[in-house]
């Protein structure tokens, strides 16, 4: 067991309190400091030992050897784990807010979501995210299995909106195995499965077909069973949301005040990011949730726990927006590290939840 997992009551608090100490004023925090703001009733040297148990923990480090201690990223996600504490009155105070400011815009899906994201952006003070909403009405209209080799076979489906995708695979082991069975049997057996596919999936839409219940396969397909895990795993992937969706993206000019983006060149890549790789953006604001369909939580990614080096000194916060129990979009917010977590934590769900309720 790490030490990270051992603190006790006042490690706890100690760390608390540095935190929130940081976080509201951008400023190293030394023992004395929270001795004198926070009425602690033990001693600066008790807290010096604590800090620096911390620190040995990975949970603080010292930018400067004379001076005060910060939360490094690990510290953060302890404190976003373990120690907030919801605020239902915060809560509340959001959702009246979200009422009040957006209720005008219900009807109108492009309004409402541009209203959304001003909304984070004023009131969080950083960089607000909304993606558009992707199609969650797409339903297989056909699917065909092509033999194009002794060892692959094209996937193709077409959706009731007469989209077209296509995807080689491999062939079913069973027919390569089959040599005594010409090509033209071969292609004739794919049909059969096609059917039979066909039958099944028809009228299904693209991210449902993964949470069907495919012990139901009839007996004499069962021979396919390796070959048609392959297939839904395909189905799976064309079914996941298009990176090609614009993102709106508002409050960058105010959160780019923050003295965490001092620097030039981290300001450029940060801003190339939002305006020219939205593409690499896209899967960590948005992802579809776990096959139950279940609402997801709010997505915390702190500094280094981004992929995207831009991000790396950021945290993105993110959460789903739903129509129909159907995830079709997600609104986030990006900002330093030393951001306040719980109301913006608050802000990203009531914001999310809102949109959802909207659509349904």
């Amino acid at each position: 067991m790490s030490e990270r997992t051992q603190l006790n009551d006042r490690h706890s608090y100690i760390l608390r309190t540095t935190i929130q100490h940081y976080i509201a004023t951008a400023e190293p925090v030394g023992s004395k400091t929270l001795v004198q703001e926070y009425n602690l009733n033990i001693s600066s040297a008790t807290i010096r030992s604590t800090m620096g148990k911390l620190e040995k923990a990975g949970l603080l480090y010292q930018p400067h050897t004379s001076a005060g201690r910060i939360p490094s990223d690990s510290g953060y996600r302890m404190y976003v784990d373990r120690l907030l504490a919801p605020d239902a009155n915060l809560g509340r105070q959001v959702e009246d807010l979200l009422d009040r400011q957006l209720k005008a815009d219900v009807g109108n899906l492009e309004n409402l979501l541009q209203r959304a994201a001003h909304f984070l952006a004023s009131l969080s003070g950083y960089i607000a995210l909304i993606t558009l909403p992707q199609n969650p009405n797409n339903t297989l209209s056909h699917l065909q299995l092509v033999r194009v080799s002794s060892k692959q076979v094209m996937l193709i489906i077409v959706t009731d909106s007469y989209h077209t995708e296509s995807v080689l695979i491999e062939s079913p082991q069973c027919l390569d195995r089959s040599a005594e069975i010409d090509e033209e049997a071969k292609q004739q057996e794919l049909q059969i499965l096609s059917n039979f596919l066909n039958s099944k999936l028809k009228g299904h839409s693209l991210a449902d077909i993964s949470t069907l219940n495919w012990q139901e396969l009839d007996r004499e397909f069962q021979k396919y069973a390796d070959f048609l895990q392959t297939l839904l795993k395909e189905l799976d992937r064309l079914a996941q949301p298009s990176s090609s969706t614009p993102i709106m993206v508002r409050g960058v000019s105010e959160a780019l005040r923050q003295p965490e983006f001092s620097q030039l060149e981290q300001v450029q890549m940060l801003l190339h990011l939002l305006e020219v790789e939205q593409k690499s953006l896209f899967p960590l604001i948005f992802s579809l949730p776990s096959l139950n369909r279940k609402k997801s939580k709010v997505s915390v990614r702190i500094g280094t726990e981004n992929p995207l080096n831009p991000m790396k000194i950021c945290t993105l916060i993110s959460a789903n927006y739903y129509q129909n129990e159907l995830a079709i979009g997600s609104v986030g917010i990006i900002g330093p590290t030393r951001m306040p977590y719980e109301s913006s934590i608050i802000l990203v769900e009531s914001a999310a939840d809102y949109i959802s309720e909207s659509l349904s």
